[in-house]
């Protein structure tokens, strides 16, 4: 097996700078990162702010689904900036701590939808869902399904991690009926309904709901904007 970790004493940010060609503000924001521990894939960087930074700045409402030691939310805050609503969900009792040092942290499980309800109303709504929590098949479904209705029109959902997709002990595998990709195909089939005419579509309370799919290694981003039907025309 192929060993993925970075070596500790290398250089972070030159191998994500050579590898990847990025070397935007946030690459300084996680490699230079002080206090609480944050731990992300490489190529991760890039891929963020590609799709998060047209939300700095801003009064963006960004619900991350998984606190673990709390530098995630601290890296948010500092690339999001002091105007974002941050809130951080985890199932551990012990993240309590860190409510209140980067954002709001409450204590739930993702894939309760009365608890999910709750953090959004709490938080005034939802612009941005980064779920980087159980990686566990069932728990990803049932966390899209609760709170991609209630995303913001041109809002942005991302599911990370998803090589565990893969993985039998988070529920999934290469040919495994639970492997959330094939979740991304049905959705994929869902969008393309106009042409192919099948009437009953595999997720009919989010179909009508996106109207792009990016896929990354390990990354789907999701886009939220209510669908129209496709039109064309020519003009000469």
């Amino acid at each position: 097996m192929r060993k993925f970790r970075f070596s500790e004493d290398g250089d972070v940010a030159e191998d994500i700078r050579d590898r990847y060609g990025y070397d935007g503000e946030l690459l300084d924001i996680y490699a230079g990162n002080e206090g609480v521990g944050v731990h992300k894939w490489h190529h991760y960087l890039p891929i963020y702010d590609r799709y998060f930074e047209r939300y700095r700045g801003t009064s963006v409402k960004f619900l991350e689904i998984g606190v673990n030691n709390g530098g995630s939310l601290q890296m948010w805050r500092r690339y999001l900036g002091e105007k974002a609503t941050l809130c951080g969900i985890d199932i551990n009792p012990k993240c309590a701590e860190f409510d209140g040092q980067s954002g709001m942290v409450r204590i739930g499980s993702q894939d309760d939808p009365a608890f999910l309800a709750d953090v959004v109303k709490e938080m005034g709504g939802v612009d941005v869902v980064l779920d980087d929590g159980s990686h566990r098949m069932h728990h990803i479904e049932k966390s899209l399904r609760v709170l991609f209705p209630m995303l913001s029109d041109g809002g942005t959902y991302m599911i990370e991690d998803l090589h565990t997709s893969y993985y039998e002990r988070y529920g999934g595998g290469l040919r495994a009926p639970g492997n959330f990709f094939n979740t991304v195909r049905n959705m994929i089939d869902d969008m393309h309904s106009w042409y192919h005419g099948k009437r009953r579509l595999a997720l009919p309370e989010l179909a009508r709901e996106f109207n792009g799919l990016h896929i990354h290694d390990s990354i789907v981003v999701i886009d939220k904007a209510r669908v129209q039907r496709p039109t064309h025309s020519r003009v000469q």
